[in-house]
C-alpha cells in the first residue's frame, strides 16, 4: 500500500471511476449513496480519510429513498404519502431522506417507467408493485445498476426485489371472509344468501390474494353460500358506489360485501341510499377518516388494517440495513394486520 495514497488508488479499491471519487470527496451530487459509502471506506482504508472525517463525511451523505404511490382517491394511499412528508424526523436516526412520488394507477407501463426514471437519482424505491412483465423487467434492470427495490403492501411475484412489505393477503382475505360468515349468523349455513367482493384491481397481486383467501375460507366453512364473481371499482369511491348498487339491485338476497381495497365511502353510500346499512355486513381495508365514519354509524362491520407508519419504517430498515452491510430484513418486524370495529377504534 502506498504511503501517500491518491484519488486513482482510491478509485481502484473502490471499483469505480477517479472522477466519482472527486465528487463524493468534495461532496457533490450525483452519486448514489452506496457507491458513496464504498469510495469513503476506501479512502479511510489506505489512509487518505482521517476516520473522524470519515464519519463526519459518512453523516453528510443520506441514503436517498424513493416511495412511489399510486394517485387517486384511496386514502389509505394518501395517508401512506402523507406519513413520508411529515415523518422525516424518524428516519434522521438512519441518516436517511426519504421522498413520495405519485404516479398513475393501475398502470404497468407508466410504473416501470418511473422506476426506471427515479432510479437514476435515487439509492432505493419502495412501490406498491402491479402483476406485470413490464414492472419486472423494470426491476431486474434496476437490481443490475446496483439499486434495490422493495414492494409495498402488494408484492411481485419472481421479481429481483429484495424484500416485501406489507400483510400476508391471503390471510386478510381469509380474515374478512370469517368475519361476514360470522356476522351472517344462521344466513351462513343456508343457501338464501350471497356474498360479494368489490376488488380495486386484480392487477395487484394483494387485491388476488385477497379474493383467494376469501373464497378459499368460504369454501371450506360456509359452502352453502354463493360468492358473488368479483368486480373491479378501481379504488374509486364513484365506481364502487355504481358496483355496489348494481349488486344490490340483481341480488336481492345479497347479506354481506367484502371490499378489498379503496373507495369504501362509495358503497357506503348505495348501502344506505337503500336501506340496506343494518342488514348487509360490510367489511373492508385500510382505516382513514372515511372508514371510521362509517364504523362509527354503523354501515360498516369491521375494517382490517395496516400501520401506514410502520409500514414506512420497515422500508427504511430494509435500506438502510443493505446500505451497511445487513440482512435485508435484520430488525424488521413482520406487520401485523389489525381488525378494527367501532367499539376499539383507536
Amino acid at each position: 500500500m502506498s504511503k501517500n495514497p491518491r484519488i486513482p488508488d482510491i478509485a481502484q479499491l473502490a471499483g469505480v471511476s477517479t472522477a466519482t471519487v472527486d465528487r463524493v470527496l468534495n461532496q457533490r451530487a450525483g452519486v448514489r449513496g452506496p457507491t458513496v459509502q464504498r469510495v469513503l471506506q476506501a479512502a479511510a482504508s489506505l489512509g487518505y480519510l482521517p476516520q473522524a472525517e470519515l464519519h463526519a463525511t459518512q453523516q453528510q451523505q443520506p441514503l436517498r429513498l424513493m416511495v412511489l404511490i399510486p394517485e387517486g382517491s384511496n386514502r389509505f394511499l394518501q395517508m401512506l404519502g402523507d406519513v413520508i412528508g411529515y415523518a422525516q424526523d424518524h428516519w434522521a436516526p438512519f441518516n436517511v431522506r426519504c421522498q413520495a412520488a405519485y404516479i398513475e394507477s393501475f398502470n404497468p407501463e407508466a410504473l416501470a417507467q418511473a422506476l426506471l426514471h427515479h432510479g437514476k437519482r435515487c439509492d432505493g424505491i419502495a412501490f406498491m408493485a402491479l402483476e406485470h412483465p413490464v414492472v419486472r423487467e423494470a426491476v431486474a434492470q434496476l437490481a443490475e445498476q446496483g439499486v434495490p427495490t422493495v414492494t409495498l403492501i402488494s408484492d411481485l411475484s419472481n421479481s429481483r426485489r429484495v424484500a416485501y412489505v406489507g400483510l400476508d393477503n391471503r390471510e386478510a382475505g381469509r380474515n374478512a371472509a370469517y368475519l361476514i360468515g360470522r356476522f351472517m349468523g344462521p344466513l351462513a349455513f343456508s343457501r338464501q344468501a350471497r356474498v360479494a367482493m368489490i376488488a380495486g384491481s386484480l392487477r395487484y397481486r394483494a387485491h388476488e390474494e385477497r379474493e383467494a383467501g376469501f373464497l378459499h375460507l368460504f369454501e371450506e366453512q360456509f359452502p352453502q353460500v354463493q360468492v358473488v364473481g368479483v368486480r373491479e371499482g378501481m379504488d374509486d369511491a364513484e365506481k364502487n358506489y355504481q358496483q355496489a348498487r348494481a349488486l344490490l339491485e340483481q341480488h336481492s338476497d345479497l347479506a354481506g360485501i367484502y371490499n378489498i381495497g379503496g373507495g369504501a365511502e362509495g358503497i357506503g353510500r348505495a348501502l344506505k341510499e337503500a336501506g340496506a346499512e343494518r342488514r348487509i355486513v360490510f367489511i373492508g381495508h385500510g382505516l382513514t377518516p372515511d372508514t371510521r365514519a362509517l364504523l362509527i354509524d354503523g354501515t360498516m362491520d369491521a375494517v382490517i388494517t395496516q400501520n401506514p407508519q410502520g409500514a414506512v419504517m420497515n422500508c427504511v430498515r430494509i435500506f438502510a440495513n443493505l446500505r451497511d452491510g445487513r440482512e435485508a430484513l435484520s430488525g424488521v418486524e413482520t406487520p401485523r394486520s389489525q381488525v378494527i370495529f367501532r367499539e376499539n377504534l383507536p
